[in-house]
């Protein structure tokens, strides 16, 4: 009798929402601090003198931190097991949150923004491959979708700190950090219930650890539903392909070997695309509104309302993405992103900058709703955290550069000049997406990645 067949045919229940609780809350203290970091500039500045080339360094720090803590989570994830990445990532963004809060100098700062992005990049690669693995297929797409929705929560959060914490506290920019920090450290209380994924277990070939996780969760759901269990359907494939020793240079050589080089390609470019557009826009949009004539309290308050259309952005295609299939979702939202942009570039009006900087938000975070169901879908078990942490490390590249690109772009092309940027950008995830990318709607994770040709290859 078949494991996995056992864990897909589960109704979603209370115990599944409380992984996404608990999964959820990570990502929204991830969010919070990722989108904390352009609200404390300009205080930052103000504190140690610093000149823009400094700043532009504290910019791109999480981001950087991000692309190491991606693709380390997901290394380690393969080898040692995805909930115990997860318990010592949220350790590491904690601990280096609260450094960056104490610190007394500019180098020190950096190097705590570094960390603490490490700590979290970590995080945000691990833990929708380790979720999506417990969801039946029918309801994949939703729930990773919905789990990614959280990241929302966490950048109104960081727009209200930055309005009524940073800006008016004394040493607000300091407390703020303490305020993203603090809750992580209480759900590393709350995640010592979480178990290990089953598909985990068994590729390692720990099958009694794995049963009894099923078992539980069964054991769960038909208190939580207070019905009979569905049927056991027969299954395809009794289990995920034998885990593997891997390292940074036999994943790279897998990803892009054979059948696979295609859906990585396509994966990484798309995480690419997002990224670079979403830090681009989000880390430059406080300063922009303030230079088309906006007050600095009048763009933080603009940016709560920008950061509030990401939650009906997210949850819009984590719906959409059961019933378009996250391909076509993804290639939705990056043109409707794409149009916004354009149309960002010729407003001049600040409440019309304002509103459609909203619905390029709606747009750009529905995109991420998509793209975080999308990739544990394309990769085998034994190296699905390899191959999203790496998917995700490589997206953060556009993090990095989008900065520096965005604020050379503003100075020589104009506001116009940034979003038509933006926009072409864009473009070419949509058309790349709809031409490579793969259809997953409905299917088990093992029927979309354990065929005889990706077994052949990485054998």
């Amino acid at each position: 009798m078949s494991l996995l067949a056992r864990l897909d045919r589960l109704p979603l229940s209370r115990p599944h929402y409380l992984l996404l609780l608990l999964g959820g809350l990570g990502y929204t203290f991830d969010g919070m601090d990722s989108a904390v970091v352009a609200f404390l500039l300009p205080s930052v500045q103000d504190e140690w003198g610093l000149t823009n080339a400094q700043l532009g360094l504290i910019g791109s720090a999480t981001p950087f931190g991000f692309l190491f803590g991606a693709t380390c989570a997901g290394l380690l994830g393969d080898r040692i097991g995805r909930r115990k990445v997860m318990m010592w990532a949220l350790a590491v963004y904690a601990l280096f949150s609260i450094i960056g809060a104490l610190s007394p100098n500019y180098e020190i700062f950096l190097g705590a923004r570094v960390l603490a992005g490490f700590g979290a990049g970590a995080e945000s690669a691990i833990i929708a491959p380790f979720l999506s693995e417990f969801v039946p297929a029918a309801r994949r797409g939703w729930f990773v979708g919905a789990l990614a929705g959280f990241f929302s929560f966490g950048f109104v959060a960081a727009a209200l700190l930055g309005r009524f914490v940073v800006q008016p506290v004394p040493e607000g920019w300091r407390w703020a950090q303490v305020i993203t920090a603090l809750p992580i450290v209480m759900l590393l209380w709350w995640r010592r219930s979480l178990p290990e994924s089953p598909r985990y277990l068994l590729a390692n070939g720990r099958t009694a650890e794995a049963e009894k996780v099923v078992v539980d969760l069964e054991e769960k759901v038909r208190a939580a539903t207070r019905a009979p269990l569905p049927p056991i359907p027969e299954a395809v494939v009794e289990k995920p392909a034998e885990a593997r020793k891997i390292g940074l240079v036999s994943a790279l050589k897998y990803l892009w070997s054979g059948s696979m080089a295609r859906r990585t390609a396509i994966t990484w470019l798309i995480w690419f695309v997002i990224t670079f557009s979403y830090y681009g826009f989000f880390t430059w949009i406080p300063t922009l509104l303030v230079q088309q004539g906006i007050t600095v309290t009048k763009s933080f308050e603009f940016s709560i309302i920008i950061y509030l259309a990401q939650v009906p952005g997210y949850f819009s295609a984590a719906w959409l993405g059961e019933y378009l299939d996250r391909k076509n979702t993804i290639a939705l939202y990056l043109a409707g992103a794409a149009a916004s942009a354009f149309w960002m570039s010729q407003m001049t009006d600040p409440v019309l900058i304002t509103t459609s900087a909203a619905v390029l938000s709606f747009f750009l975070n529905g995109t991420y709703a998509a793209v975080y169901s999308y990739t544990p879908e394309v990769f085998p078990t034994w190296i699905r955290a390899s191959g999203t942490g790496l998917s995700s490390a490589f997206g953060r590249v556009g993090s990095i550069i989008a900065p520096s690109v965005i604020g050379i772009s503003a100075a020589s092309l104009g506001f116009a000049g940034v979003f038509g940027l933006t926009t072409a950008v864009l473009a070419v995830g949509v058309v790349c997406t709809l031409l490579f990318g793969l259809s997953t709607a409905g299917r088990s994770l093992e029927d979309l990645t354990e065929t005889d040709e990706t077994k052949a290859v990485s054998r």
